[in-house]
C-alpha cells in the first residue's frame, strides 16, 4: 500500500511538471518611451499602475532633454512613444514624418527656485525685479541650456521679455536637462535656478521663491506622439491620457487638459 501511494504521488508530480513545461510561454512585448526628464517621477508611477493589469508588457523609459531624445529618434533610436516638453522638438519629428498622432497632453509652469535653507523667500518677477539684489555678481543661476533644452528655451524667452537675459547670461550655469539644473541648486552649486514647478515640487532640498509671468513665454505644453506603432504601444499611448494616468500627472503638479 505504501509503495502504491509513493508511485501515485510520483506520477502526480511528474504529470504536473509535464503540464507546466508544456504551457505556452507568455509573450512579453516591450514598449519604449522617450520622455522629457521632467516627467520622470510621474511616469514611474504610471508604469507601476499600468503593470498591475498588463504584466505582459515591459515598459521601458529613456529620460533626457527633449532635444537630445528627438535627435536620437531621428538617428534611429528604437523608441515607440515620444513625449516632449515643448512643441519645437515634437514638430522636429512630425515635420520629418518620424512621429504621428500628436496630442497635447500636459501643461506646466516656470518657477524660480533657491536652496531650502536660503533666506530668500518671495520674489515678484516682473520688469522691475532687482536681479542684482537677489543674484550677486559672483553667484550662479542654474537652468536648462537655453540653446536647446526646452526649460532653458522658456527661461530665455521670459528673461528676454523681461529685459534681463543679456544681463544674467554671464551667470548662467547651463545644464543638459531641467533635472540637472534642479540638482545644481540642490547641491548649492547655484544660488538660484529656473525649472518647471513640477520639478521643484518633487525635491525636498529646494523651494519655489517666484513664478515667471505666463505672458512672458509660450505656454509650456507637453505633446505626445507615436514613433512606432504596435498593439501594445497604442494601448499604452491611449492609457497615458486616461483618467487614471492624468490623475497621476496631476498629483505631481502637471496641468492636465
Amino acid at each position: 500500500m505504501k509503495k502504491l501511494f509513493s508511485t501515485l504521488f510520483a506520477n502526480t508530480i511528474l504529470t504536473a511538471l509535464l503540464f507546466t513545461f508544456t504551457l505556452p510561454a507568455v509573450a512579453i512585448e516591450k514598449v519604449t518611451i522617450f520622455a522629457a526628464a521632467s516627467l520622470t517621477n510621474a511616469m514611474e508611477d504610471i508604469k507601476a499602475a499600468y503593470s498591475v493589469n498588463h504584466n505582459d508588457v515591459d515598459i521601458v523609459y529613456s529620460f533626457a532633454s527633449s532635444s537630445v531624445l528627438a535627435k536620437q529618434i531621428e538617428q534611429g533610436a528604437p523608441a515607440n512613444i515620444f513625449i516632449s516638453a515643448d512643441q519645437k522638438w515634437m514638430h522636429y519629428l512630425t515635420d520629418r514624418d518620424l512621429a504621428t498622432g500628436k496630442l497635447d497632453l500636459l501643461k506646466n509652469e516656470l518657477v524660480l527656485i533657491a536652496p531650502v535653507q536660503s533666506l530668500l523667500n518671495k520674489v515678484e518677477i516682473n520688469k522691475s525685479t532687482n536681479w542684482r539684489k537677489i543674484l550677486p555678481a559672483d553667484e550662479k543661476i542654474a537652468l536648462g541650456d537655453p540653446a536647446h533644452v526646452p526649460a532653458g528655451l522658456y527661461a530665455k524667452e521670459s528673461l528676454t521679455h523681461l529685459g534681463v537675459f543679456d544681463q544674467l547670461s554671464p551667470q548662467f550655469a547651463p545644464a543638459s536637462n531641467v533635472r540637472d539644473a534642479l540638482m545644481l541648486v540642490e547641491r548649492n552649486e547655484a544660488l538660484l535656478g529656473i525649472v518647471y514647478s513640477t520639478d521643484a515640487k518633487v525635491s525636498k532640498k529646494v523651494k519655489i521663491v517666484g513664478t515667471f509671468p505666463a505672458d512672458t513665454f509660450e505656454p509650456i505644453v507637453y505633446p505626445i506622439a507615436l514613433v512606432t506603432k504596435t498593439p501594445a504601444t497604442e494601448a499604452f499611448y491611449q492609457y497615458l491620457y486616461s483618467n487614471e494616468a492624468l490623475a497621476i500627472f496631476a498629483k505631481y503638479g502637471f496641468i492636465t487638459n
